[in-house]
């Protein structure tokens, strides 16, 4: 949905802007052209999304995780910016590169699912590591799996005779319990769950959405593509309620209280059917923008 993103941030010739998840730099590159004396900067704390650096003396990437971006556009001394861009998720790159463990597609790939590749923590450490309560809540939690106890027991017995070591292992010890008619949305889901208790994140999201209003400027757009329930929850209770937790305060005439963006969009804008045809992906992302108040 890049010319959604791009419409939702009104791009001005001469702003500010954040590309806060650079990634292959599809969107980085399109807000680009689009600026004539603007700048543009971009962070990704995936080492591999340097590779995709465009040359350009507007733009500036940050290899650094985007809940660190206010403290890194005070070093900067950048105060507020005229839009912030947000794709969540993992990008397309790391979906294909069978040694990232991000896809359920591979079968003898290690557990890995690290966005940052300087961090040790692993899905592998998930896996084997964890009890098996925690294990239960982090697929029920992050995954919405109703037979999260049931995957977690399975995990446990197994890991006991055998680490599990890689994408395979892991998709064979949990078999019995995979549905026939709907394996891909199932192991999806079981990869999701990983994948976020790995990267920490809705905490990213949630520390991410936190410093938005002291970013943006008055008039600015926060502009937010989830591609789960989870994330999106949090997106719209920021945008529409002013806070994480869907808590909708009022003053005694039933204004709003406490909000610092305006929806501009009421519900998700969605991907168009063609869209979808083009890129499977983008069938479960929603698109939300806010306009600072």
């Amino acid at each position: 949905m890049l010319s959604e993103c791009l419409e939702g941030l009104a791009i001005k010739e001469n702003g500010i802007y954040i590309d806060a998840t650079f990634g292959g730099g599809g969107h980085s590159g399109a807000i680009l052209s689009k600026l004539r004396t603007g700048r543009l900067i971009a962070f990704d704390k995936d080492e591999d999304s340097l590779r995709n650096k465009i040359e350009d003396p507007k733009f500036m990437l940050v290899q650094d995780d985007f809940r660190n971006i206010g403290k890194r556009l005070s070093d900067m001394e950048v105060d507020q910016v005229d839009g912030l861009l947000a794709d969540l998720g993992v990008s397309s790159h790391q979906f294909d590169a069978p040694e990232r463990g991000f896809s359920i597609r591979f079968e003898d790939e290690v557990l890995d699912m690290r966005m940052n590749k300087d961090q040790e923590f692993s899905a592998f450490n998930v896996i084997n590591e964890y009890e098996e309560s925690r294990l239960a809540d982090v697929f029920y939690q992050y995954g919405e799996i109703t037979q999260s106890r049931k995957l977690a027991r399975a995990i446990c017995e197994s890991r006991t005779v055998n680490p599990i070591r890689t994408t395979g292992d892991l998709k064979r010890c949990i078999s019995k319990f995979i549905p026939k008619q709907a394996e891909t949305q199932f192991l999806a889901r079981v990869f999701q769950s990983l994948r976020i208790e790995v990267n920490d994140e809705l905490s990213a999201l949630r520390d991410l959405l936190e410093q938005a209003p002291g970013l943006i400027k008055k008039d600015g757009r926060l502009v937010v593509m989830s591609y789960h329930s989870l994330e999106d929850r949090l997106v719209k209770n920021f945008i529409q309620l002013g806070n994480l937790s869907g808590e909708d305060k009022r003053d005694l005439y039933g204004n709003k209280q406490g909000r610092s963006f305006e929806p501009v969009n009421r519900k998700p804008i969605l991907a168009t059917e063609e869209e979808m045809t083009r890129n499977p992906r983008s069938r479960s992302a929603k698109l939300r923008i806010g306009k600072r108040i």
